[in-house]
């Protein structure tokens, strides 16, 4: 069958590995590409005039026309459900055979609601491993009536078949590499290449999907917290380095250095090689000394690490999150020592948070300097504790709830979020500048950065001289982040225009090595201990 998988913005890895699965099934896959300039609605959220010229969707409509697809995929997270909804109706328009599949984080929270929709003919919930490529060896045979693992779908006379939902694949060296091919023509994979080692995640934060989705599986669970081999991971990376021979990797895991056995085998691997400088997620508690040693010896340059709030008694207790400020100052110190650049995330606006909190973490900044601070405003999202919380607690109104479930307001980055208190707005506008100026500033003069200095500006202004601080510090630093911002934007302006002028652009990746990408690695010759699940405090559960 033809399948045309639905992309906004930048690569999603859930795409990436139902497409190689669906190659593996003999399936011709292609991609429907939105760069979605300006208002990508989970970075930048931004419905104003200059996005409203820069609109794309007529050229998604028009690829997924020109493809005739049997089967259009989506896999949006919340800030993208109601265009990906879109989207899928008016593609039904003129591909009223086509069946619409929606997978993702967004449709797994709320799956009956996503299903509801009269053009959502399959809903996968949770991982879609196994489902997605049953889903389409029913659609191919038109055997649309046994239920199907993960699924839930509707026959043809509107009634609705659940799926069970199966336990977590263990294996994860049974299913292929990630197919980069389709997103080739649209993302520069020469500067940058995404991938993930490991599924899951040991923490359950209130505010995160794996509150929810550890727990989606009926009876035998298994193993949430899963990593490839390391012979699976750098087969995967080979074939890449020489198609590509890109600048950087991210590797996309909750906490990449959970598994210290395994990361101790792999990194010095890796280092010989593959040998590219890369970036990483993870925790405060799992850093120490030989764990940075390793990483910095191997080509770590930057790390993000969630902090959130300062305040150890509200993290605890609102968050379900149990490092400490102290520990949090340790881990950050551990890191500078070896060279590795640290970016700490905060929250702005998290419910019952008290105002102070902001004022203690200015001080802790001051005097625990990360490289950068990046700030999030709260958003309740679909399935997680944190909504319910708010719901318990009356914070939100049903038609609050309502609007969340359909995908309607998010706003990460910015103060617009509606159900954050507005008297607070300036007062977490001031700190977001100071968060973000004072990584820049020599350490005598940080701790003179206070809130006096800035609030009698307005919150337009102070909006701008965050973002203008933001770019002139990575560009004074030469940080690799706003580059391969400005080159996306760069080249997705003139491939907007080269389009509209009805001339074909070029491909945004380079191909330096065409051969084909074998999406299969070769087989393990025997066990691997170390691909086993993290040995992890039961604790941290």
């Amino acid at each position: 069958m033809r399948i045309t998988f639905v992309g906004i913005n930048s690569e999603q890895l859930g795409i990436s590995m139902m497409s190689a699965l669906a190659k593996l099934e003999g399936h011709e896959v292609k991609l429907a590409f939105s760069a979605s300039l300006f208002n990508d609605r989970l970075q930048l959220t931004s419905p104003s005039f200059i996005s409203s010229i820069f609109d794309d969707s007529d050229i998604v409509l028009k690829t997924i026309k020109e493809q005739q697809p049997d089967v259009i995929a989506f896999s949006p997270v919340s800030g993208t459900y109601q265009w990906s909804l879109s989207i899928a109706e008016k593609s039904k328009q003129f591909c009223p055979d086509a069946k619409i599949v929606f997978g993702g984080i967004h449709a797994t929270a709320v799956p009956k609601r996503v299903l509801a929709q009269p053009f959502v003919d399959f809903v996968c919930v949770g991982e879609g491993d196994v489902a997605f490529p049953a889903i389409l060896r029913a659609i191919e045979s038109s055997e649309i009536s046994e239920p199907i693992p993960n699924t839930h779908f509707k026959l043809p006379n509107g009634e609705v078949v659940k799926g069970p939902q199966i336990g977590f694949i263990e294996d994860l060296d049974s299913l292929p590499v990630y197919d980069k091919t389709i997103w080739e023509e649209h993302l520069r994979y020469q500067d940058t290449y995404i991938t993930m080692v490991s599924r899951g995640c040991p923490y359950r934060c209130t505010f995160c999907f794996n509150s929810f989705v550890a727990r989606l599986p009926e009876g035998d669970k298994g193993k949430y917290v899963r990593y490839r081999s390391i012979d699976h991971v750098l087969h995967e990376l080979r074939q890449a380095k020489r198609r590509y021979n890109f600048r950087m990797i991210e590797f996309f895991d909750d906490v990449f250095t959970l598994n210290k056995k395994w990361l101790k085998e792999f990194l010095p691997r890796y280092k010989k090689e593959i040998g590219v400088c890369y970036q990483i997620f993870t925790h405060i508690k799992c850093i120490d000394d030989d764990i940075a040693e390793c990483l910095a010896d191997s080509g770590c340059r930057t790390a993000e690490i969630g902090l959130q709030t300062v305040d150890d008694e509200y993290k605890r207790k609102r968050l379900k999150r149990h490092e400490t400020l102290e520990q949090a100052a340790r881990a950050l110190e551990i890191m500078k020592k070896y060279g590795i650049h640290v970016k700490f995330d905060h929250m702005f606006g998290l419910p019952g948070e008290p105002i102070e909190t902001q004022e203690k973490a200015r001080q802790f900044y001051v005097e625990h300097t990360p490289y950068r601070v990046t700030s999030f405003w709260t958003n309740f999202f679909p399935g997680t504790e944190m909504l319910q919380e708010a719901i318990d607690s009356k914070l939100l109104t049903p038609d609050d709830v309502d609007i969340i479930n359909e995908g309607k307001c998010f706003d990460s980055f910015t103060a617009t979020n509606r159900y954050i208190d507005s008297a607070k707005n300036k007062t977490y506008k001031v700190y977001e500048t100071i968060f973000r100026l004072i990584t820049g500033l020599p350490a005598p003069l940080r701790k003179w950065v206070t809130p006096g200095l800035f609030q009698w500006m307005p919150i337009w202004l102070l909006s701008m001289l965050t973002l203008g601080g933001h770019v002139v510090i990575g560009i004074v630093r030469r940080d690799p982040d706003p580059f391969y911002y400005f080159t996306f934007y760069a080249y997705h302006l003139w491939r907007f225009f080269l389009i509209r002028l009805g001339i074909k652009p070029p491909p945004a990746t380079r191909i330096l090595d065409s051969s084909p990408v074998q999406l299969r690695a070769p087989k393990k010759t025997g066990d691997n201990p170390v691909a086993q699940r993290a040995s992890v405090d039961t604790a941290l559960y």
